[in-house]
C-alpha cells in the first residue's frame, strides 16, 4: 500500500499545485486512498518532498533538483521561521515547538542538517525532543535555531 500511496503522491505533486499537507491528503482520498495527516506528514518526509515557490508569493510540493537545494541555510531559515513557535532545553533534550503537523518536517531538516552535537530527533505532530551531546551544547542548539527563527 505504501508503495502504491507514494507513486501516486508522485504524480499529483507533478500534475497538481499541492501546497499543504491537508491538500495532499484531500487528493489522495479523491483518489480513494484513505490516509491520515500522520500518514501523509511521514511520506513528505520519506519522499524528501520539498517546497518550490509557485511565482506568485505561494509554495507547493515538489522533488528536490538535489541534495544542495533540499537542506540549504536559505530552506532551513524559511521552514523554522514559519513553522517553529518556540524552543527550550533541559539537560541534553532540546525540545522544538511547531505548527500542528510541522514537526516532522523540521526533525528531518535538523537531522540532515548533520550539526555534530545533535544525535538525533524524535518527532511528533508539533513537538519535537533533539537530543543534543554533549548536554552542554544544549543551549548553543537552541540560540541556533532561535537564529533561524526571526
Amino acid at each position: 500500500m505504501k508503495g502504491t500511496r507514494q507513486g501516486l503522491i508522485k504524480r499529483i505533486i507533478e500534475e497538481q499545485i499541492i501546497e499543504t499537507q491537508e491538500d495532499l491528503a484531500e487528493a489522495l482520498r479523491a483518489s480513494r486512498i484513505k490516509v491520515t495527516q500522520a500518514t501523509v506528514s511521514r511520506d513528505i518526509k520519506e519522499m524528501m518532498l520539498i517546497k518550490v515557490p509557485t511565482g506568485d508569493g505561494r509554495y507547493r510540493y515538489a522533488y528536490p533538483l538535489q541534495n544542495t537545494v533540499i537542506f540549504s541555510e536559505e530552506r532551513m531559515q524559511r521552514l523554522l521561521h514559519d513553522t517553529v513557535t518556540g524552543c527550550d532545553y533541559s539537560e541534553n533534550i532540546v525540545v522544538v515547538k511547531t505548527l500542528p503537523g510541522g514537526a516532522n518536517t523540521v526533525a528531518s531538516a535538523i537531522d540532515y542538517a548533520n550539526w555534530p552535537e545533535v544525535l538525533g530527533t524524535v518527532a511528533g505532530d508539533d513537538n519535537i525532543f533533539v537530543i543534543v551531546k554533549p548536554k552542554s551544547a544544549a543551549p548553543q542548539i537552541v540560540e541556533r535555531l532561535k537564529s533561524y527563527m526571526m
